[in-house]
């Protein structure tokens, strides 16, 4: 999505989003392998969080500023929104599987 911008966003805008996105996986990822420290892994879970609404930031300003369209906005929001979902509900039930082994 982010080929079609203007050439002097390649380094800002572009950059941001291709980042941001890539943070919310590698964020799961890297909790994934320290899952041992329950709080490691829901700290990186919150990062992950984090990137989303980043991502979700810098998909306004390309609406904003008309380098994508209502369409594909959408569609990417409606995916971040999905994530951010399952994201908050792996938070929740790692949390609850804390407890009950306590």
């Amino acid at each position: 999505m982010t080929r079609n911008f203007p050439k002097e966003e390649i380094y800002s805008l572009t950059s941001q989003i291709v980042r941001s996105s890539r943070s919310i996986s590698s964020n799961i990822l890297e909790g994934w392998a320290k899952r041992t420290y329950d709080l490691v892994f829901k700290q990186h879970l919150i990062n992950s969080l984090g990137s989303c609404s980043e991502t979700e930031t810098w998909l306004n300003f390309a609406l904003e500023c008309q380098y994508i369209n209502n369409e594909t906005y959408n569609r990417f929001i409606i995916e971040l929104d999905q994530i951010g979902k399952m994201l908050n509900k792996l938070h929740q039930n790692w949390t609850n599987n804390e407890k009950r082994n306590t």
